[in-house]
């Protein structure tokens, strides 16, 4: 049985003795360091009994936010002395400017590559200028399909019948057809990456976007498979006792297709779209659709990033305001 409150006392002990930047450092790798003790408990909430499993993971996901403010108020707390000190050493090494800390998204990205790639998926990326042919074409949507209406383009180069035609790519999924003209099943990938759309912003959308795709092909697979990786996703994500739905949904390349809600303080939010590989782009890569299948799924990094950090409005990441990205300092 974890006593959560026991080791929360025990770590704001340790943490109440640092005094100094390095004391501070190793206090976090111990207790919050990819192989800290609290980062064990979380690992470890798949082994405990099931009953246990939403108190333990659900407690040690609200500790480590906790201890992660500590962590930073204590900080915060040991620059304000330094700085309070009348007297100056003239003796002493300069001090160095404060350093900045990674971007929002991008620490959401690398948590969302760790999570699958301890799910056994490689990461790979493509280009952000794609051809029509991979964007749409390959993907079945064909020019005039109604399906292209759901992307607001944006054209870089249309040559017409002097050459192909450019964009700049819409979602990430030009890397499923990529991948698999290189690569022979099993396959395991994901392929994060910016994307673009010519469209107005809101509270809940940006002209440029991050996502990520994931790509599972073998033999056998079944839409169970899929549910029980993205399932598993989103529990290492959210914790273990979040609720999950699947709901219809179309998209041209997969087929049955849907889409993945989260029940998110009381309402159901939808997180990604996904579904099973659609038996035509199997055919098209060379490989018999009766003895292979797969699934994809693909996700904004923003929606995540909003509901982990519990920010409302997504532009509020493209502004470059140094009070909010001040806000995610230590992070990690």
């Amino acid at each position: 049985m974890v006593d959560l409150e026991a080791l929360e006392a025990e770590a704001r002990a340790s943490l109440a003795e640092a005094g100094d930047e390095a004391s501070l450092d190793a206090w976090r790798v111990v207790w919050l360091g990819r192989r800290g003790r609290l980062t064990s408990v979380l690992r470890g909430v798949r082994d405990l009994p099931v009953e246990e499993r939403p108190r333990v993971g659900a407690g040690a996901n609200r500790l480590k936010v906790s201890l992660e403010e500590a962590v930073a108020a204590h900080r915060s707390q040991l620059l304000a002395s330094a700085a309070d000190t009348d007297a100056i050493d003239v003796t002493l090494p300069g001090r160095a400017p404060p350093l900045g800390s990674l971007h929002p998204i991008t620490l959401t990205r690398r948590m969302l590559e760790r999570t699958f790639r301890d799910m056994g998926f490689d990461v790979v990326e493509g280009p952000d200028v794609e051809l029509e042919e991979y964007n749409f074409d390959r993907l079945r949507i064909p020019a005039g399909h109604p399906a292209r209406d759901m992307w607001d383009t944006i054209w870089v180069a249309d040559d017409g019948d002097s050459g192909p035609r450019q964009l700049l790519r819409t979602h990430t999924s030009p890397m499923q057809i990529r991948y698999l003209e290189r690569r022979s099943p099993p396959i395991r990938v994901i392929v994060p990456g910016t994307c673009y759309r010519y469209e107005a912003t809101d509270a809940t959308h940006e002209w440029m976007l991050t996502q990520i795709e994931g790509l599972v092909i073998d033999r056998n697979l079944s839409m169970a498979h899929l549910k029980g990786t993205l399932e598993a996703f989103v529990r290492r994500m959210f914790g273990a006792d979040i609720e999950t739905r699947f709901r219809c949904d179309y998209f041209p390349f997969v087929e049955p297709g849907a889409e993945l809600g989260v029940r998110w303080q009381g309402d159901w939010l939808e997180i990604l779209g996904c579904g099973m590989v659609h038996p035509e782009i199997i055919e098209d890569a060379g490989l018999d659709p009766e003895l292979y299948t797969g699934f994809a799924f693909g996700m904004g990094v923003e929606r995540v990033a909003m509901l982990r950090y519990g920010v409302r409005d997504i532009r509020h990441f493209y502004r470059n305001d140094v009070r909010f990205l001040r806000q995610f300092e230590g992070r990690r």
